[in-house]
């Protein structure tokens, strides 16, 4: 889109619209019109793109605001309703629009499949359709399918590509994920799209990070696999944190032997109260879905899910055996509510599980996070008490459990803690305190993996 300055003309290197402004969207087309590309934001929630031109984002993510605000007043990044509209001048058309699982756990391609009747019912020109949210293998071919069919029943023949460019962002570090990528992966079965896709991306690029062409069922599947191999470290570790407490060996230290080891790295082997977020439950139960599909059975895929799913029980397992199994009257506090730090996101996260089964149990639940409070409100209601921090959240509470690892919870002054709680239980879901200055303190502590007595 052409913008002038004392009568000149000036125009963008390239535009692009993306479709879904949830966090893959919004963070995506803050950091392309960051590097000079112009972007268009579409939405179908009236009430999201109304707090998006307002200046108000709809999600947390550090640094978002600021970068989202300082683009839209240089006039490269803008928001609307209309799809229509916006694909007026855009070659590339990014659908970043949720994929959410169906009962079964395959992902629901309905607004993907929309988004492509959209595209074909109102292209005029060549146009590359960039498939960035995640999808099963196999959905290019959908979308193409939907798409052709479209311009069939306009009667014009109007040439399109369909791509495939996953994302790889972390929840609380997106913005420095996506302007310093490790890698970009391109599925695209045409030079052209390819092309257009490549020159897009080199402002990012220009460090040396890896562009990694592949075709496009390749590039559907990295994305799953690379969610899927995360994952399943994740529930490999707390597998044999649940053996060292039968054991005991302690799984701090297990882990540290085993990450000083080159082949298997010191990432992702944290033990802790299990996975949550937007993809990696998701992300699992579809890869176990597609796998089923081709009538094949991803052992290892279904045994992380399986092994996740009990563990963020954990948490209450040991609340409830600290207690004699009796938790009705007892006031529990939970630190964290989110499902990891610097994000307000609960989706499948640990926090919600504990909060239920608690409250079943007939148990008082006070919670605090820095950010997750309103996303907490939103979810459950007024079932939990909302506390102004930590110590307030652990005034008159036999128990404190900790659910998400923000910074500002490493350190608390346990002094204080023991003041205003009325009885000393400490449940470490995340593993950051250590066991032995927890019980010298006098709490009847527990962590993760490593053998105690909480009774």
């Amino acid at each position: 889109m052409p913008a002038s300055c004392a009568g000149v003309q000036i125009f963008f290197a390239m535009n692009i619209t993306i479709v879904g402004t949830g966090y893959v969207g919004l963070v995506s087309g803050a950091c392309f019109a960051e590097v000079g590309t112009y972007v268009r934001c579409v939405d179908i929630d009236a009430r999201k793109i109304e707090m998006l031109q307002s200046g108000v984002m709809p999600i947390y993510e550090p640094g978002l605001d600021e970068l989202v605000a300082k683009n839209v007043k240089a006039g490269r990044l803008s928001f609307s309703t209309s799809l229509e509209e916006s694909l007026s001048g855009s070659k590339l058309v990014f659908c970043a629009v949720g994929t959410p699982p169906d009962e079964d756990g395959s992902a629901d391609l309905s607004y993907v499949l929309e988004v492509a009747r959209t595209v074909g019912r109102t292209i005029t020109e060549y146009t590359v359709f960039v498939t960035k949210s995640t999808v099963p293998v196999g959905t290019a071919a959908k979308v193409k399918a939907t798409i052709a069919a479209e311009l069939a029943a306009r009667g014009v023949d109007v040439e399109f590509d369909v791509a495939s460019n996953p994302e790889f962002l972390k929840e609380g570090a997106a913005i420095k994920d996506f302007l310093s990528p490790e890698r970009v992966i391109i599925g695209a079965d045409s030079a052209r799209a390819k092309d257009l896709l490549e020159k897009l991306y080199k402002p990012f690029m220009l460090k040396g990070y890896r562009v990694i062409s592949m075709d496009v069922p390749s590039a559907e599947m990295t994305k799953y696999a690379s969610n899927a191999m995360l994952a399943t470290r994740i529930s490999f570790m707390n597998d044999i944190a649940n053996l060292c407490e039968l054991l005991g060996a302690d799984v701090d230290k297990v882990r540290l032997g085993m990450g000083s080891d080159g082949r298997i790295g010191k990432s992702f082997l944290y033990a802790g109260a299990g996975y949550g977020g937007s993809c990696f439950p998701k992300d699992v139960k579809a890869l176990a879905r597609t796998g089923r599909q081709a009538g094949y059975t991803m052992e290892v895929i279904e045994a992380v899910e399986r092994v996740n799913d009990r563990q963020k029980n954990i948490v209450f397992d040991k609340l409830s055996t600290a207690f004699g199994g009796e938790l009705k009257g007892k006031v529990v506090a939970l630190w964290g509510l989110a499902f990891k730090p610097e994000t307000d996101d609960m989706r499948e996260a640990p926090s919600l599980v504990v909060i239920e089964r608690l409250l079943s149990a007939g148990a008082t639940v006070r919670v605090f996070d820095p950010v997750a409070m309103n996303e907490c409100k939103r979810r459950i209601g007024d079932k939990v008490t909302y506390c102004a921090d930590i110590y307030d959240a652990a005034t008159g509470a036999d128990a404190v459990a900790l659910m998400t690892e923000w910074m500002q919870f490493r350190m608390p002054a346990w002094n204080k803690i023991q003041e205003v709680m009325r009885d000393n239980v400490v449940v470490d879901g995340r593993n950051i305190y250590d066991y032995d200055d927890m019980v010298s303190l006098g709490f009847r502590f527990s962590k993760i993996g490593k053998k105690q007595d909480c009774k």
